[in-house]
């Protein structure tokens, strides 16, 4: 009788055991991604890398404790597109043992850093161009070096008791690359870099999100990361052949110091229309005036955050089936006449690699939409050069909570312009998608969104 009584009770502590929920952890890791000397950046840049300026870094977190991990990690490259985006996926999830949908791979687009695309450079070996795009050998060797890290930092998890979301406003960094004239013409003309005089750095800086959003990590009342997120192109200039994490790599590097023991990982918002163009004029010390406007927004939103208790988190997953470029020029037939063509230029022939890999992707897997609902704060990552109109959208179908909206995800896209934008004759060869993406889009975003 006595052994079937310590039977049963063994049976209903460890049914209680169960049933209560897992101690939330987190773990952060880094690792070098820096490209070789001679490897192309930007995909298409005539000068490759020549020099390294300061050195491209991969920098993230796992969330541990409420169902599988969740791994978010930002890489200092430019983009990472079709089956190179789910080679860093697959590996990741099997080093963090999870799955692909809970892995959230952004770059931040830097355009003086690579682009990958495993179909593009694909295509491009069996037309003699091998290594032209990128360096499959080292980008399988960042891979395996990310999640290297990724396994060691895991044992090493800390508690997470505590989350806090902040935000402050940046000063004069973003503009829209959409001028309105004094004449009334439209143009979609406003670049990275300008001369001050311009009308176009002139104009009113048109439709930005002004905030620095950051989500803070801790341990009781000690943080373990900082995930900071701002809408705009991250470089002042570019194409000299000097690799670099630009401004945005500065700032981060700056308030890593503050932060002993404090994984700062940045991420870059939607922000395929906004570049810092009005306030850069392309000079080499501008490029630290535009990091420090950065920094003291990192030091100010950090200092307004409160803490919060957290117990769970939760995950979502939508997807998003968008359609592919209307142009006749875009057609399979027209591709791979240019990816064929050797009196074409590299420039072209690499373009034409890279929508002949996106359509092949599109015809085969949509692009995941993920949420991380922390609670207070959302962390939702959008593909590509997701216009910022995107993001302002995502904090209106949510607008009773913390959205922070993350850009540059699944890369094929290029440019994914508003309905505006495609109305008013938005254009350039970085685009791979048609009309119809901001219906499609946000449905999806209420979907996930949704609590």
């Amino acid at each position: 009788m006595f052994r079937c009584f310590a039977l049963l009770w063994v049976m209903f502590c460890s049914s209680v055991v169960a049933s209560e929920p897992a101690e939330l952890r987190l773990a952060t890791f880094s690792a070098d991604i820096t490209i070789p000397l001679g490897h192309r950046c930007m995909g298409v840049l005539p000068t490759k890398a020549l020099r390294i300026e300061d050195p491209l870094e991969a920098r993230g977190l796992v969330l541990l404790g409420s169902g599988p991990p969740v791994v978010l990690v930002a890489l200092d490259w430019c983009e990472v597109r079709n089956g190179a985006y789910d080679q860093w996926r697959d590996q990741i999830a099997q080093a963090a043992n999870t799955v692909r949908n809970r892995v959230l791979v952004c770059s931040l687009h830097q355009h003086d850093a690579p682009v990958t695309d495993s179909g593009a450079q694909a295509l491009l070996d069996r037309v003699g161009m091998q290594g032209e795009l990128y360096d499959v050998a080292f980008h399988a060797d960042c891979i395996a070096r990310v999640a290297e890290a990724i396994r060691k930092a895991i044992p090493l998890a800390q508690p997470l008791t505590h989350v806090a979301a902040s935000q402050a406003k940046v000063d004069q960094i973003a503009s829209n690359r959409r001028v309105e004239y004094p004449d009334g013409r439209v143009g979609y003309d406003r670049g990275s870099r300008m001369s001050p005089d311009s009308p176009a750095a002139l104009a009113d800086a048109g439709e930005i999100d002004p905030f620095l959003k950051t989500i803070h990590f801790y341990n009781q009342d000690r943080e373990l990361a900082v995930i900071s997120s701002y809408a705009t192109h991250p470089m002042s200039y570019y194409g000299q052949g000097g690799v670099t994490a630009d401004f945005v790599g500065m700032a981060r590097r700056r308030r890593q110091l503050d932060t002993e023991g404090s994984m700062q990982i940045y991420t870059t918002g939607c922000s395929g229309d906004v570049t810092a163009g009005k306030y850069n004029d392309g000079a080499a010390a501008t490029r630290a005036v535009l990091a420090d406007r950065l920094y003291q927004a990192m030091v100010q939103s950090a200092a307004v955050a409160q803490r919060q208790p957290i117990s769970e988190y939760r995950f979502r997953c939508e997807t998003l089936q968008l359609p592919f470029h209307e142009g006749d020029e875009f057609t399979r037939e027209a591709m791979t006449a240019v990816l064929e063509d050797e009196q074409a230029s590299e420039k072209n022939r690499i373009l034409a690699a890279m929508g002949l890999s996106s359509l092949d992707r599109l015809e085969r897997q949509p692009i995941d939409l993920p949420c991380l609902d922390l609670g207070i704060a959302q962390i939702v990552l959008l593909p590509g050069e997701s216009f910022v109109g995107y993001q302002l959208m995502a904090q209106r179908l949510h607008p009773d909570s913390f959205v922070m909206a993350i850009g540059f995800g699944e890369s094929w896209t290029g440019y994914i312009p508003t309905k505006r934008a495609f109305d008013e004759g938005f254009g350039h060869s970085w685009r791979w998608v048609g009309r119809g993406c901001e219906a499609i889009i946000r449905q999806q975003l209420t979907r996930v969104l949704a609590e």
